[in-house]
């Protein structure tokens, strides 16, 4: 692209002086906020008291984020563009943290840190210091959706921030380093799922600076050919900015922020004025400038600007080094702070005029706030869609395939703010029916015989859980719903994901002015003991053990034990806010155990004694069988029976769990019980055979302070599968109908003598069971079409 003509025109030399100030007084505000705890204008010489006595932050992305937040300024007041900023590079929060105080939008958030000289100092002594605020892009700073401590999230945020936004442009920077993660190659093909007609845009700024902390960058050291082939095969038309010298990178950067907005707006003036909506070439603009631009070039004879040097603190040991000292004093006046700021401390007036104002502020956008903007879905009636239940065990039903045309209409009657999010796995976990009214986002090429693919899709799939993850999260950060489903097992890819969402979740509840999210809620089908098709690879309910160690008033797990009960769980978690919810419930034909009303009640309480299923009347029992999960709870249904026909006598009490975390004291979950509650429904003295959907150690360590732990005894999950028949995999496990009857007679005290022959029976109806399998290749009849028969009277079974 021959840009000469462009350059010249970007900028005037007035507009270049007054947009190289500004960029000067956000790299002193930055440097500042590393180094100073006094002096913050330098009206005295520096003393080693005005520095800080621990040196923390990073200096060598944050000149060129100062860089692109100027410039994207300029063109936000030129252009009165609806802009928000997502920041790759965590590591540059000193320089966002400038930007947000300079065009003031920090001093309303936080009224303590005034746009003059004491405000400064706040500012600079906050930064990463004790009780103040961390070195990222944080959830303190406004305007951000995304903290970028851990790399890899920032182009998926953006783009899911993009979606269902025609208006905004989400600019975001990836780092060098962070390109090289695997999260972020994936994300450059999200064009594929943006439509330019209903969707907002997305300018990615890939920051070439050439080092991580102590190595080069792989995309600043292949050919510049090859990374500009890179781009273009990713669906880009890449334009490069390069350079050292301030005034020639500030005219380019201009003139192809300008270009790069023109190309946006006509390729969204086509989609929108009739053209065909198609995969287009968006712009973007690969950046390289030095690391540490503008910082002491060399430090003690060794060379720093443009180096790896520069990646965190260039002078370390200033508060006990004279020369050091010496330099960040010549470092800092190097900007000239005394035409920056006035005599009160505030910015000029020349430069208080430059940014945006308002809502039009990336710092201030209302979006970057996303509970501002969120409305409640309309969400149809779960009621009516349930199964009609006419004793427990009828009918047969998939829980997922009972939820789908729930969904399904959830996403027609809120079609700009709901999203159905999978990898590759929506029609596999029974929700096909979202497809009646939808089809899966896509703007590529299409071909005879593909299904249900649309430009205007409201299902998100793409064989990338980290995609999946972080578009969802972008939607959510912005103010929209959606459903994130996937296979039990391989929801385990973002792990690292949650993580940092949960952080977000609990930090941003104790900031005042950031306003409750939508829930982050999962759905997990084709779960570990209906994945024995696959096989052990498939076979991992781990995920819950990973989200129980979240903050308790983030985190939410449901085990929702038939289709109705799944109804009820999945409504309660799209009203729900600020939570990650996770719900696992089967896909395969299962036993519906309550009518709607029960199932709903079930759902409030979140765990409950079954009376149908119980004996014990009103009197103690003599052991409690507890279930949590939909297999578990067929298991121990089946085993109750059992008990039911051959030790009639015995008094059995059966709790079924939904809501996990009710295990938990109330002292360490908002949802736990009380020891007094405990103890009425589990007893505080009896054998408790409680069986479980994941591993059973999870039961145990919620239940380890309770005061009848010692007679808690878990069948779960212990890291035994193949591919085999579904029967097989719970024996494999022991949790099997069988072992739980053996369980009980194991431990109900003087049981065992009277009951050595159904143990026996019990033993030998297990190999019975297995030799069938491995002669017919699939589950005895009797144990596969086994059905729950209710008793005359529940009390004298």
């Amino acid at each position: 692209m021959d840009t000469a003509l462009d350059v010249r025109r970007a900028l005037t030399d007035d507009e270049l002086r007054r947009l190289d100030a500004y960029w000067r007084a956000a790299n002193y505000l930055t440097v500042g906020q590393i180094y100073l705890l006094g002096n913050p204008l330098l009206r005295e010489p520096l003393t080693r008291d005005d520095i800080k006595p621990r040196l923390l932050g990073h200096w060598g992305t944050s000149p060129g984020l100062n860089l692109i937040y100027a410039h994207l300024n300029r063109v936000i007041v030129a252009r009165d563009v609806n802009a928000m900023l997502v920041t790759g590079p965590g590591h540059g929060g000193p320089a966002i943290v400038a930007n947000t105080w300079l065009e003031g939008t920090w001093s309303e958030r936080y009224h303590d840190v005034a746009r003059d000289e004491a405000g400064m100092a706040k500012l600079f002594r906050q930064f990463s210091f004790p009780g103040g605020i961390p070195s990222h892009v944080a959830s303190d700073v406004p305007g951000s959706i995304h903290e970028g401590g851990e790399l890899g999230y920032a182009l998926s945020h953006a783009y899911g921030a993009a979606f269902d936004d025609p208006d905004l442009v989400v600019a975001c920077v990836v780092g060098d380093g962070e390109a090289e993660t695997g999260p972020l190659a994936g994300s450059w093909l999200s064009n594929v799922f943006l439509n330019p007609a209903r969707d907002g845009a997305v300018l990615p700024i890939l920051h070439l600076n050439g080092y991580k902390i102590a190595n080069p960058t792989v995309l600043s050291r292949i050919p510049e050919t090859d990374l500009l082939d890179l781009m273009r095969g990713s669906g880009y038309q890449p334009y490069v900015v390069a350079g050292d010298d301030p005034a020639v990178v500030h005219r380019t950067l201009a003139a192809t922020m300008d270009r790069a907005l023109d190309e946006i707006a006509e390729i969204q003036r086509r989609a929108r004025s009739g053209g065909a909506v198609e995969r287009r070439r968006w712009p973007m603009i690969i950046l390289r400038t030095p690391k540490g631009w503008t910082g002491p070039s060399e430090v003690d004879g060794v060379q720093v600007e443009g180096t790896y040097r520069a990646h965190q603190v260039p002078l370390s040991g200033v508060r006990d080094n004279p020369a050091h000292l010496a330099e960040l004093e010549r470092w800092l006046r190097s900007y000239r702070p005394e035409e920056l700021f006035d005599a009160t401390g505030a910015p000029v007036d020349e430069l208080r005029a430059l940014p945006p104002h308002g809502d039009r502020r990336m710092s201030a956008n209302p979006v970057t706030n996303g509970g501002v903007v969120l409305r409640d879905l309309a969400l149809p009636d779960f009621r009516d869609y349930g199964v009609d239940v006419g004793e427990p065990g009828k009918p047969m039903a998939g829980a997922t395939g009972v939820l789908g045309p729930w969904l399904r209409d959830v996403i027609s009657a809120n079609p700009e703010t709901f999203r159905l999010f999978g990898p590759d796995e929506v029609a596999s976990n029974r929700l096909g029916a979202a497809f009646e009214v939808t089809g899966r986002a896509w703007v590529a090429a299409t071909v005879a015989g593909d299904d249900h693919l649309s430009p205007d899709g409201r299902v998100m799939e793409v064989l990338s859980e980290h995609l999946c993850q972080g578009w969802l999260e972008g939607y959510l950060l912005t103010g929209r719903h959606g459903v994130f489903t996937s296979y039990e097992a391989f929801i385990h890819i973002v792990d690292s994901m949650l993580n940092q969402h949960a952080k977000w979740l609990k930090v941003t509840r104790a900031i005042p002015w950031r306003q409750p999210i939508a829930s982050l809620n999962y759905l997990l089908s084709s779960h570990v003991w209906r994945q024995d098709h696959n096989g052990f690879s498939h076979q991992d309910p781990g995920f819950i053990d990973h989200v129980v160690n979240k903050k308790a008033e983030v985190v939410r797990v449901y085990l929702p034990p038939d289709a109705n009960t799944l109804l009820s769980t999945m409504d309660h978690c799209l009203r729900s806010r600020h939570y990650i919810n996770v719900v696992v419930a089967g896909k395969q034909s299962a036993p519906s155990w309550l009518t709607m009303t029960e199932a709903i009640q079930h759902t409030r309480r979140g765990l409950g004694i079954w009376e149908w299923a119980s004996n014990d009347g009103g009197t103690e029992p003599d052991v409690v069988l507890a279930c949590c999960g939909d297999v578990p709870t067929l298991e121990t249904l089946a085993a109750v029976e059992l008990l039911r026909q051959n030790l009639p006598e015995l008094k059995v009490r059966l709790v079924n769990v939904v809501d996990l975390m009710r295990l938990q004291t109330d002292t360490e979950h908002p949802h736990g019980l009380t020891d007094n509650e405990f103890d009425t429904i589990f007893t505080a003295d009896r054998p408790v055979i409680f069986a479980y959907h994941g591993y059973p150690w999870l039961i145990h360590r919620l239940t380890y302070r309770r005061n009848n732990h010692d007679n808690l005894h878990v069948r779960g999950y212990k890291e035994e599968g193949t591919t085999t028949t579904p029967f097989d995999m719970v024996m494999l496990n022991d949790l099997d109908r069988f072992h739980l009857v053996i369980d009980v007679i194991d431990r109900v005290p003087g049981l065992g003598p009277r009951a050595a022959h159904l143990r026996q029976r019990m033993v030998d109806a297990r190999q019975a069971a297995r030799d069938y399998t491995r002669r017919y290749g699939e589950d005895d009849p009797a144990v596969a079409e086994w059905r729950w028969v209710r008793a005359t009277d529940p009390t004298n079974p």
